[in-house]
């Protein structure tokens, strides 16, 4: 299933920009002879413009929000971030699959490696970035909905809610 919501579309990179960085991440997947799920990945660069420092790709898998579960890939190519954030009421647990990840939660940074699991709570401020290479994270999680994702850069989203 295909994650698409009207907020995404400025946050998105799109054309060549977009085609180019799911050729490079697709390169990466298939040397570490990975298939991602079906359907459009998001490109995210969160409306920042700064794809190649803050941003990633999602692979979505499910986003079922009658039945409360969700899950997706999140690739990131090395230095590349996700900006911190927290949610109200999502709670997720992240799996390293491939690659190093910097986890920053509430202030703390801890290195995660392939096989690493962590669970974040609803209301944890948490950041991650790849590091020594691209990464690859599971995550599962409760639905990914709009208006329970709170970023600390205020320029994301609407005063950095989505």
């Amino acid at each position: 299933m295909g994650a698409t919501a009207d907020w995404t579309v400025s946050f998105e990179l799109s054309g060549e920009a977009r085609r180019a960085a799911l050729e490079r991440a697709d390169a990466v997947l298939r040397s570490w002879g990975l298939v991602m799920p079906p359907g459009e990945p998001l490109v995210l660069h969160f409306g920042l413009g700064e794809f190649e420092r803050i941003g990633e790709i999602e692979y979505w898998i499910v986003n079922d929000t009658d039945n409360r579960y969700c899950g997706k890939f999140l690739f990131l190519f090395d230095g590349q971030r996700c900006p911190s954030h927290c949610h109200g009421a999502k709670d997720e647990t992240f799996f390293i699959v491939r690659g190093n990840v910097a986890m920053t939660v509430d202030g703390e940074e801890r290195l995660l490696r392939p096989g690493d699991v962590l669970k974040m709570p609803p209301g944890r401020v948490h950041t991650f970035a790849a590091v020594g290479g691209p990464a690859l994270v599971l995550e599962v999680s409760l639905p990914s909905v709009q208006g329970d994702n709170f970023f600390d850069d205020r320029r994301i989203g609407a005063e950095g809610v989505i």
